[in-house]
C-alpha cells in the first residue's frame, strides 16, 4: 500500500508564523523540508513548503537556515531559488547546499567561487566530480585552502591548464603541491614542476640543518633533481618528451650534465629531443644527425649545442652501446636495461675518457648498482 502525503497541519503553518522562538522555527523547519525530501507531501502542501522555505531563508536566525539546508542538501526537487539562496548565504548555511546539492548549476557555483568566501569555495572544492569549468575557476580564484581541497578531490578531473595555474599560484604552498604530487596520471610538465619546487625546499632544508655549503647543497639537490626528472619519462611518448625538453629549455634547468645523463642511461628520446631543442632543429633531423653512421653527424651537433667536447668520447660510446641493446619488455626492464648500459659504458669509455672525466660522469650519473 502506498504511503499516504503527509499534510501539514494548521498548528504546523501557524507555528511557523507566529512561534517567536528559534528552537521551534528549527524544529518546524526541520519537519517540514524532511517531509519535502521524503516525497511524503501532496502537491498542495508541497507548494505550501515551498513557500515556507522562502520565509525561512529569509529568517533573522543562522541556526533556522542552517537546519533547513542540511535537510535540504540532497533533495532535487528543491526549487533553483531556494537552494542558491541558502548556498549564497553564510558559510555555515551554504556549505552543505554547495558541497552536496544537485539543483545548482556549473554557473552558480563559478559566481559563488568568485564573489564569497574562502570557507564557501572550500565547500565547492569537495563536490563530488567537478566540471572543468568550475575547476578552473577555484584555481584561478580560489584561497589556497579551497585549491589543497580540490587537490586531495580524487573526482575531479583536474587538467593541465589547472594543475598548472594552482602551481602558479601556491607551488610554494606544501599545503598545495602534496596533495597534487599523489593524484594519479599528473602530466609529465606537471610532475617536472613540482620535483623542482621540493628539490628547491630540500636545498634550502640542507643548508639550514645541515654542514653544507650552498654550493654542496645545490651540487647534491641539482643532481637529485635530474635523477627524477629522467625517470618521469620512463612510459612518456615523444610528444610528452618534447614537451618537457621544452619546459626544461625554458627554465634554464636543461643542463648539460642532465642532457649526457639522459644518453648514459639509454634515454636516447630525450637525448635526441634535448639536443634538437637546443639547437633548434626538428627531432628527425636531430636522429639523424645523431645516428650518421659516420663519425660527422653526432660531432657537429655536439659541438653545435656546447656540450663539453672532453666527453664526446663518451657520448659517441653511449651512442654506440645503446644501439646494441634491447628491451626486454618484462618487469624492471627499463632498470636492467640502464645498469647494463652503465656498466657497458663505463667499460668501453675507460680507453677513450680520463680518469677525472670519467669519474665526474659516474658521480653525475649516479652508482645505479648501488
Amino acid at each position: 500500500m502506498a504511503e499516504q502525503p503527509v499534510m501539514l497541519s494548521a498548528a504546523d503553518v501557524e507555528k511557523l508564523l507566529r512561534d517567536p522562538s528559534p528552537a521551534g522555527r528549527e524544529a518546524t523547519a526541520s519537519k517540514v523540508a524532511i517531509a519535502f525530501s521524503n516525497l511524503q507531501l501532496g502537491e498542495r502542501e508541497r507548494a505550501l513548503a515551498e513557500e515556507i522555505f522562502r520565509t525561512f531563508v529569509r529568517d533573522t536566525e543562522v541556526r533556522v537556515r542552517a537546519a533547513l539546508a542540511d535537510q535540504l542538501k540532497r533533495t532535487r526537487e528543491v526549487p533553483h531559488d531556494i537552494a542558491l539562496a541558502l548556498a549564497r548565504d553564510v558559510a555555515r548555511v551554504a556549505a552543505p547546499m554547495l558541497e552536496f546539492s544537485s539543483v545548482l548549476t556549473d554557473e552558480d557555483l563559478i559566481e559563488i567561487v568568485a564573489t564569497t568566501s574562502g570557507e564557501h569555495q572550500v565547500a565547492v572544492a569537495k563536490r563530488a566530480d567537478l566540471a572543468a569549468d568550475v575547476v578552473s575557476a577555484l584555481t584561478e580564484k580560489g584561497g589556497e585552502e579551497a585549491v589543497a581541497t580540490l587537490m586531495e578531490n580524487q573526482t575531479a578531473e583536474i587538467g593541465e591548464a589547472a594543475l598548472a595555474r594552482a602551481l602558479d599560484r601556491f607551488g610554494s604552498s606544501a599545503r598545495v603541491n602534496a596533495p597534487m604530487a599523489t593524484r594519479p596520471k599528473l602530466p609529465l610538465g606537471i610532475a617536472e614542476r613540482l620535483v623542482t619546487l621540493v628539490s628547491d625546499s630540500l636545498r634550502d632544508h640542507l643548508v639550514a640543518h645541515h654542514e653544507l655549503t650552498p654550493d654542496m647543497a645545490t651540487d647534491l639537490v641539482l643532481s637529485t633533481r635530474e635523477r627524477v626528472t629522467l625517470s618521469l619519462t620512463a612510459d612518456a611518448n615523444q610528444p610528452d618528451v618534447i614537451r618537457l625538453v621544452h619546459q626544461l629549455n625554458t627554465n634554464r634547468r636543461l643542463t648539460p650534465t642532465i642532457v649526457l645523463r639522459a644518453l648514459c642511461l639509454g634515454d636516447i628520446d630525450f637525448f635526441e629531443a634535448a639536443v634538437a631543442e637546443i639547437a633548434g632543429i626538428g627531432v628527425v633531423n636531430a636522429h639523424k644527425l645523431i645516428h650518421d653512421p659516420g663519425e660527422l653527424g653526432l660531432k657537429a651537433l655536439y659541438q653545435h649545442c656546447k656540450l663539453p667536447m672532453d666527453l664526446y668520447p663518451l657520448a659517441r660510446a653511449a651512442i654506440d652501446v645503446a644501439g646494441e641493446m634491447r628491451h626486454d619488455g618484462e618487469p624492471g626492464d627499463r632498470q636492467r636495461f640502464t645498469e647494463r648500459m652503465i656498466e657497458r659504458l663505463l667499460t668501453r669509455a675507460e680507453d677513450t675518457v680520463d680518469g677525472a672525466n670519467l669519474d665526474y660522469l659516474i658521480n653525475k650519473i649516479g652508482k645505479v648498482a648501488a
